[in-house]
């Protein structure tokens, strides 16, 4: 049974927009092998997913409630070089993409396309016998807002270079920044990030059970979260944009989850 304190906390944060079965707290980070990325447990929860008023923006819209009735693990940070490399190494991803001479080592992986994810994930998938893919949208917003129904996960105030990694025209080093509530790093800036579902103009008719959406133009795929490159308003939470899922760019990355 619940008690009457969590019972309050449940209802506060349900008028907000989000519910969730506990409070918003982070789960200890783990790995499932020596090289692969570090996770965190995500609780299964609803959210109201799109922009309001404030920000109104058409292909933010509808607003619509999700929920997401499973946990699932997403990753703490953005996929690295050091763990891309690890698949190089291991034969289970054949592109090996330029650092444009920044470093490689824990910063995020960029130059790398839709399809060369995919390879990532079924390596990892192989490797530890666990299912890794790419977070939908809808579980990428889902993590990103961490329970805020803000502009950004932090609140309303426009996010600073003391909070995320923008128009800095470099990549920084993962988890440079402090985490969200969930305890993940870098879901405003640093680079975009690939998810697992095909480009729509907007929500209409857009799943509502967390999954991702596999009908559109599949040819573009969503990616989120801004980059070193933009400017703040393309670091919302709500924000969304897409590419040809076989791009290669300097602004674009991933991060990965998995069933829990």
């Amino acid at each position: 049974m619940l008690s009457l304190a969590s019972l309050a906390v449940m209802l506060a944060v349900a008028g907000e927009g989000f519910t969730q079965r506990n409070p918003v707290t982070a789960s200890p980070a783990f790995r499932d092998c020596k090289v692969c990325p570090e996770m965190v447990m995500i609780p299964a929860g609803s959210f109201t997913m799109g922009s309001p008023a404030s920000e109104r923006v058409p292909s933010e819209n509808p607003q619509h409630l999700v929920t997401i009735a499973r946990p699932f693990a997403a990753g703490k940070s953005e996929v690295t070089f050091n763990e891309w490399d690890a698949c190089v190494r291991d034969g289970g991803c054949s592109h090996k993409p330029d650092d444009r001479g920044w470093g490689r080592g824990l910063r995020p992986v960029i130059y790398v396309s839709w399809d060369d994810a995919q390879q990532y994930v079924q390596w990892l998938s192989r490797k530890t016998a666990r299912n890794y893919r790419l977070l939908s949208e809808a579980e990428w917003e889902y993590v990103a807002r961490a329970g805020s129904t803000t502009a950004y996960s932090h609140g309303d105030s426009i996010i600073t270079p003391q909070q995320a990694n923008y128009y800095t025209w470099q990549t920084t080093l993962v988890a440079s920044y402090a985490p969200n509530a969930f305890g993940l790093y870098d879901v405003h800036g640093n680079v975009w990030e690939w998810t697992a579902d095909c480009w729509n103009g907007n929500y209409s008719g857009a799943p509502t059970n967390g999954d991702a959406w596999t009908s559109g133009d599949c040819s573009r795929r969503v990616f989120r979260g801004g980059s070193w490159t933009d400017y703040p308003v393309f670091l919302r939470s709500a924000d969304r944009s897409n590419g040809p899922a076989s791009v290669r760019l300097a602004e674009l990355g991933f991060r990965v989850a998995r069933m829990q």
